[in-house]
């Protein structure tokens, strides 16, 4: 059976995350626009820093708990990394879709917001209850996606 575009783009985010080098969790993110691919990203440290799964997570180190202290970390989440991407490439995310592997965090989703991403679709569930709150009021539709059942 044919998938349908979010079957289709959300199976493209699940290959992308598996490039992610956080040792805690992966998670994949790819913007498209009038079902054109325009960026992808993954979680893992800046260009030319040293990665987690090499030197280990400073905040398993320090025992962080998922959803807080989100500076103290390495990695540049996907996210943003994807919304990086088509910037450096001079690509335009206005009025894009959002494929994630997992619901943005707080930090992420004011930089969707203000990169102009209408529309976010996610999988995994995150303890950002602020995000939501924040995607809510500025108006980005969000949809937690459901996988397709087969009988």
């Amino acid at each position: 059976m044919r998938p349908t575009w979010d079957e289709y783009f959300m199976d493209i985010v699940e290959l992308v995350k598996k490039r992610s080098t956080c040792v805690r969790r992966q998670v994949g993110a790819l913007i498209v626009k009038d079902k054109r691919i325009l960026a992808t990203g993954y979680n893992g440290a800046p260009v030319g820093c040293n990665h987690c799964i090499d030197i280990g997570c400073l905040r398993d180190q320090l025992n962080i708990p998922s959803g807080e202290r989100h500076e103290i970390c390495r990695a540049t989440h996907a996210e943003q990394n994807a919304i990086a991407q088509a910037a450096y490439s001079g690509t335009s995310v206005k009025n894009g879709i959002m494929y994630v592997t997992t619901q943005p965090c707080v930090l992420c989703a004011k930089l969707i917001i203000n990169a102009g991403i209408s529309k976010v679709i996610f999988k995994g569930d995150y303890p950002d209850k602020l995000a939501m709150e924040l995607f809510k009021e500025a108006g980005v539709r969000i949809v937690k996606y459901e996988e397709p059942q087969f009988v």
